[in-house]
């Protein structure tokens, strides 16, 4: 079999309307999903630049031609203008910030990805237990959330990371816990929507526990729409760890952090300008890349979008 007639097979098999299998289903859906989600130019471009950053975090040592962490002779390469060897010049001590930025995408990638891991579970679980039992349950936990709700997302992470002491690994803290309540609205909002319908009250006839029917039922159904908002939450997480870096408060010297770097280079920002404008113009694309993305997942994994 040729691979071209092999392709179309594989494709026919993924795209049937009669599954065999649960497995096949599924792997159709996900297929059905990613087609309709290439379609989306914008979404791609959002993709291809969240891609971009993932290598360029894993691939840093490779693509870096010199160490973020060391600069060279104060006397000669001290804020020198972009060039061929230095393609983003240089800063203040010398430092090749070209490799700074590069390294600098470690940083935040770590950032967003500790911040979603903890942050998610955590609205999930909320949001759910909050709209599945309702009563004083629902009170309690959505007074909990109005409260971290009313604080602009700075300010309070401003506060947690004060009162934590600042570094990289409080600041990631600091995010995390003032980013959970907008997912707890949520996923209470699309809870109190499932919670009587058909196949749940089947399920809940059967004797299943209530654990069970939030854990194997109800969140599974919020995760397309936590999972969007948690991806157009990414730019507001990235801004809010430039803003604590920038302050002092997020991943100290000499780590190459972007918003410790726009920092650093705003006593220069009119003859020096490079300095301060390149890791801006990294949060900037950074920041676009995941919102693009977002609005593209919200298009395809939306289900009360019309496709």
């Amino acid at each position: 079999m040729s691979i071209g007639a092999s392709r179309q097979s594989l494709s026919e098999w993924l795209q049937t309307e009669q599954p065999a299998s649960r497995r096949q289903a599924r792997l159709g859906q996900a297929w059905r999903t990613w087609l309709l989600f290439t379609g989306n130019r914008l979404g791609m471009i959002g993709l291809a630049i969240v891609l971009l950053l993932v290598l360029v975090a894993i691939f840093a040592d490779v693509i870096a031609p010199y160490d973020p962490l060391l600069g060279g002779d104060l006397r000669t390469m001290r804020l020198l203008p972009p060039s061929m060897d230095h393609l983003m010049g240089t800063d203040d001590l010398a430092r090749d910030i070209f490799s700074r930025v590069v390294h600098g995408a470690r940083l935040t990638l770590m950032v967003v990805a500790l911040v979603a891991i903890i942050a998610t579970p955590i609205g999930l679980l909320v949001g759910t237990v909050s709209g599945y039992f309702g009563g004083w349950v629902d009170t309690v936990l959505m007074r909990i959330t109005d409260i971290f709700l009313a604080f602009p997302r700075l300010i309070l992470a401003l506060a947690f990371v004060a009162a934590l002491g600042p570094g990289i690994e409080n600041a990631i803290i600091a995010i995390a816990i003032t980013s959970w309540p907008p997912y707890a609205r949520l996923a209470r909002a699309e809870t109190l929507t499932i919670r009587n319908a058909d196949h749940i009250d089947a399920i809940r006839l059967q004797g299943a526990s209530s654990g069970r029917i939030i854990w194997g039922h109800v969140v599974p159904l919020c995760l397309s729409s936590v999972i969007i908002r948690v991806t157009l939450d990414m730019a507001g997480i990235i801004l809010t760890a430039a803003g604590l870096g920038f302050l002092g408060l997020g991943a100290q010297p000499p780590q190459p952090e972007w918003g410790a770097m726009i920092a650093g280079g705003r006593r220069f920002i009119i003859d020096y300008w490079w300095v301060a404008t390149m890791p801006g113009i990294a949060i900037f694309t950074v920041s676009l890349g995941f919102n693009l993305l977002g609005d593209g997942l919200r298009d395809v994994l939306d289900p009360k979008a019309e496709k």
